[in-house]
């Protein structure tokens, strides 16, 4: 019946089903949720979207990804600028001019670069081995015990002289007085959400929700020619060498009786004893405390964001890509070569951490192989 069935309504599944029916393809879009949109699935609340998911901002350097889906939404011009808070303490991030006036006092870069080198020569560290040792060698000892190694051993679940020392390099590190988090010439979130963005993409697409592929496969498979596989790929395997490693997350969302919580969209409890890692507002991603638009909405949503340990049955977000887990998976990946009529895709199904931007550009060149 079908030329393609995608397995995931997400955001790579849905770039494919969109440019597969473009080119006149019959494709079914399957997903065991009971709606659409995978991560980025935001919903409204008394005129505020949620982001159901935790927080996302979408940021690329790529204008062909960045024109790509602005076609689906106008986006804003939010920038994403958190702050950290390490007990009594309020820091910006990412690490910046701002935040080493906030814990030396010092105010111009020599002065900040004077100090972290020698934090970094009093550590002895020539060559980091783990994410505690490259973290330090960035940015010294006091930054790292304040407001990386309670936040980074909640989130990963592990002390971080355990960890890979590849995740602390995606943090920038400026000697400007500049918040903005990204470093990518284009930022935004789409007013009115990320929902409506997927529903755009699936205009005409055939989609079956609250569907579990693995209770139904044989009978699926049989129904197309090729399938886009965006969920885990170990579990497609039956975990055959063994199960890969994610992290999870717990949401607790409430709605509050006041106008304006925390004054920010994302603000990070670094402390380890803090039990979750940050609580976002989302009035903020859509400004609707500034201006004429404060006040236009009553009351204020939040999200706390708790991390755990993944067990079979829980919503896996975070690859663990240690390298145990990255010779697993380059296992599965084998298999997965030799599977002609099934392509694997998104963070799950590579097995990669992905940001959005990341996503629909293999998407994209997923199609050009696929299709063209």
């Amino acid at each position: 019946m079908y030329d393609f069935l995608i397995v995931g309504a997400g955001l790579f599944g849905s770039i494919f089903a969109h440019e597969a029916n473009k080119a006149g393809k019959r494709v079914l879009v399957i997903d065991k949720r009971s709606h659409i949109a995978g991560n980025i699935y935001t919903e409204n609340m008394d005129g505020i979207q949620v982001h159901k998911y935790g927080a996302h901002i979408f940021h690329t350097n790529n204008k062909k990804v960045w024109d790509y889906v602005n076609q689906f939404a106008e986006f804003n011009r939010y920038t994403n600028s958190p702050v950290a808070v390490y007990k009594d303490e309020l820091y910006n991030l990412p690490f910046n001019m701002n935040t080493f006036s906030r814990m030396w006092g010092v105010k111009t870069p020599e002065e900040a670069k004077n100090k972290i080198d020698e934090q970094v020569k009093e550590a002895g560290i020539k060559e980091p081995q783990n994410l505690e040792e490259q973290a330090i060698s960035m940015v010294g000892k006091d930054i790292y015990e304040k407001l990386i190694e309670g936040y980074t051993g909640k989130q990963w679940g592990r002390p971080c002289r355990e960890l890979p020392s590849f995740i602390i390099k995606r943090l920038p590190v400026r000697f400007t007085y500049d918040n903005n988090y990204f470093n990518d010439r284009y930022q935004g979130i789409p007013t009115g959400g990320y929902t409506q963005i997927i529903e755009r993409m699936l205009e005409g697409v055939e989609v079956k929700l609250n569907t579990d592929f693995f209770e139904q496969k044989e009978e699926l498979m049989k129904q197309a020619e090729k399938v886009v596989f965006t969920g885990m790929i170990d579990e497609y395997f039956d975990y055959c060498y063994g199960e890969l490693e994610y992290r999870s997350l717990r949401f607790e969302t409430e709605k509050l009786d006041v106008d304006n919580y925390q004054g920010n969209a994302v603000v990070n409890y670094t402390e380890y004893d803090v039990p979750y890692t940050r609580i976002i507002e989302h009035k903020h991603f859509e400004f609707l405390c500034q201006g004429e638009k404060s006040g236009s909405v009553q009351g204020t949503v939040i999200t706390r964001e708790y991390p755990s340990d993944w067990q079979k049955g829980d919503e896996p977000y975070y690859p663990m890509n240690d390298n145990r887990n990255n010779k697993l998976y380059a296992k599965y990946k084998k298999l997965a070569e030799q599977e002609a009529n099934v392509i694997f895709g998104g963070r799950l199904g590579m097995y990669k951490y992905y940001d959005m931007h990341n996503v629909v550009e293999e998407a994209l060149n997923t199609v050009d192989k696929c299709l063209n």
